[in-house]
């Protein structure tokens, strides 16, 4: 399949620039596949189409302030960095803007000197190892410094980082949030589970290959960035009794969705504790071995994440189903409205 075969025409001002102050009141687009019928909902009202012995599958990964503002410490000169990946306790692959300044041996400084950075090796496209150095505990100097590293496309400040954590995030790690989970409360999740629904947890640390645009034409030609999973064996029993008991897995998110069937590949379609990078990439027509059902928010025209969508409900419902999203005003991306395929 080709690219273009994934492209929509998306009005600028459907972009989601801030969230709602209530996660739940989101949108919902309710997609059946089996029926080809498409539903119009608010996001609250998701727990009507959830049956007790369904499983729930959620990405408890928690978003790190990984974008950091300093300067040379020899000239003076502004550096952007962002954190993609722990290599050791102190080392850190990073973005570099502007990376052309940054060579080996540069230092870099932050704050009032609490946190230095020192280049230690050159990688592509404008990446960089850095060492870190500092005075106490790394996360609380970078819950200090650090800002939530927004999307590109989001132009307005986020007045509280909160709203770009899920209400169940645990494990640091991530560049980005697993944003399909931003519209559940507390409360919601509680009703959910009181009505006989499981919730499963699993981790996937959210790289920006995620969201890297596709340069290349033939979609197959893609090569997907490896990010860290891991399920543990509790977790892996939950999913795994639920759907020999005859219940729906329904992944929320296409991060949990890649956890989930990269684990059922790699085991035989079995879903057992694992952990490990994954850079699977699904595109139709990718058979699905771990998931029925996905809880998703509404992506880039022509990115993977719309093909991973279109390999669950077939490339032309989910071109209707974004077209039916763009005619009835529907926020799009990060802080956008939802789609639930079942």
């Amino acid at each position: 399949m080709r690219v273009e075969d994934f492209d929509f025409h998306l009005p600028e001002q459907l972009i989601a620039q801030t969230p709602l102050k209530d996660r739940t009141s989101s949108k919902l687009l309710v997609m059946k596949k089996d029926s080809q019928q498409i539903e119009h909902q608010q996001f609250g009202n998701i727990i009507d189409y959830l049956q007790p012995g369904d499983c729930l599958v959620l990405n408890n990964t928690k978003v790190l302030p990984a974008r950091l503002y300093g300067s040379k410490s020899d000239t003076g000169a502004k550096i952007e960095l962002l954190l993609l990946h722990q290599r050791d306790t102190d080392q850190w692959e990073v973005l570099v803007k502007p990376a052309k300044k940054i060579s080996i041996g540069t230092e870099i400084v932050f704050g009032n000197g609490q946190l230095r950075a020192v280049c230690t090796e050159l990688q592509d496209h404008g990446g960089r190892v850095v060492k870190f150095t500092y005075q106490g505990i790394f996360l609380e100097v970078l819950n200090e410094l650090g800002e939530m590293p927004l999307p590109p496309y989001i132009k307005e400040q986020l007045a509280d980082r909160d709203r770009y954590q899920t209400v169940y995030a645990k494990e640091e790690g991530s560049a980005a949030a697993p944003t399909a989970g931003l519209h559940f409360t507390e409360a919601l999740l509680a009703q959910i589970e009181a009505k006989g629904v499981k919730i499963a947890y699993v981790t996937l640390h959210v790289g920006l290959g995620t969201f890297r645009p596709v340069s290349v034409e033939a979609i197959e030609e893609h090569a997907m960035h490896a990010e860290f999973y891991h399920l543990t064996e509790e977790e892996a029993k939950k999913i795994t009794t639920a759907k020999q008991s005859g219940g729906r897995i329904i992944a929320v998110g296409t991060t949990s969705t890649r956890t989930l069937e990269t684990i059922a590949t790699e085991h035989d379609g079995a879903l057992v504790a694992a952990s490990g990078w994954t850079s699977i990439f699904i595109y139709p027509p990718y058979h699905y071995q771990a998931i029925d059902g996905l809880i998703t928010n509404f992506h880039l025209p022509k990115s993977t994440l719309v093909m991973l969508v279109s390999a669950l409900a077939g490339r032309d419902f989910i071109m209707k189903g974004y077209q039916e999203a763009v005619t009835n005003h529907y926020r799009f991306f990060s802080f956008g409205d939802a789609m639930l395929i079942i």
